[in-house]
């Protein structure tokens, strides 16, 4: 049921990073005010982000095959699972979490914009990095 979630969740993550990293390249690119709907685009986002990565952990630690696959690192697509998407990830949430809590401090619109569009970006390209897309497009 876990992975379920996790997997069906990623989707959410993906299109709340998206949608709050274009409107804040938009933002950015327009010179606008910094409004309520801006600061809710990436709040969704940082909040949806935060439950996939607590549902992450969940399942790695009770997975019976994140735990095996701990031992045989030698397997590129084991050690994907088990080891590089949880540390990438939790990186990126880094990322993004830093993004929302610098836009808390600047006080123009422009910066606002830039601190969210950039280290969600950057955030984005690490989730995208290693997702394990074999796993995927099986389904």
């Amino acid at each position: 049921m876990l992975q379920s979630i996790h997997s069906t969740l990623a989707y959410v993550v993906l299109a709340a990073l998206v949608i709050a990293i274009v409107n804040s390249f938009l933002g950015l690119s327009s010179k606008r005010n910094f409004e309520k709907k801006d600061r809710s685009f990436a709040l969704i986002a940082l909040i949806f982000s935060h439950i996939q990565l607590v549902v992450g952990l969940a399942l790695w630690f009770t997975s019976p095959l994140g735990k095996a696959a701990m031992s045989n690192m030698s397997d590129a697509a084991l050690r994907l699972t088990a080891m590089e998407h949880p540390l990438i990830n939790i990186i990126a949430l880094v990322l993004i979490t830093m993004g929302w809590s610098k836009h808390k401090k600047e006080d123009s619109s422009n910066g606002k914009f830039k601190k969210i569009a950039y280290l969600y970006a950057i955030g984005l390209v690490l989730i995208l990095s290693r997702i394990p897309w074999s796993l995927w497009f099986a389904k």
